[in-house]
């Protein structure tokens, strides 16, 4: 599989990113484990508000993961060690956030992230990620618009986390 991963990117620029929701990055060293990672290395970590990657860990699954705390309600936020659990508008929502904000990664954005998506496995049942974001992603804009997450009219991030 030929994704990108945290290497190929300027890791300021997914920390800036990240520091808008209050997420810190702590990079861990090559072929250590990595702390609160579900699936094991060398996908992300993440425990209450730290995201945990190594060099090899792929762009899409630090956005994923840094998403689930972003779309998560409060008191699951303050527990939260490994597995991000939610349910499945809240992990439509997470995967359509993780497409947004890669277009504040320079050198990564929409089209790298969909097709590392398609790449590494997600599945979606109009055939790829793309078709699902463009096609049929409308119930996970609603969810994030109605949590205040993202802004209707322009479909941008409104930097807020879940607070309900």
């Amino acid at each position: 599989m030929s994704v990108l991963t945290c290497a190929d990117i300027k890791l300021t620029q997914l920390q800036q990113l990240l520091t808008r929701y209050d997420l810190a990055i702590h990079t861990v060293e090559k072929n250590q484990k990595i702390p609160g990672s579900w699936f094991g290395e060398p996908e992300a970590g993440i425990i209450k508000n730290n995201l945990y990657i190594r060099s090899d860990t792929p762009v899409h699954s630090a956005l994923h993961e840094s998403c689930h705390y972003i779309c998560m309600d409060p008191i699951r936020r303050e527990k939260l060690h490994t597995n991000a659990g939610g349910d499945y508008n809240e992990e439509n929502a997470v995967l359509y956030l993780s497409v947004l904000l890669s277009d504040f990664i320079n050198g990564f954005g929409r089209e790298q992230m969909l097709s590392d998506m398609d790449e590494w496995g997600y599945s979606f049942r109009l055939g790829s990620s793309k078709a699902w974001f463009e096609g049929d992603a409308e119930d996970a804009l609603e969810w994030l618009v109605n949590f205040r997450i993202v802004h209707l009219d322009s479909t941008q991030p409104t930097w807020n986390i879940r607070q309900q």
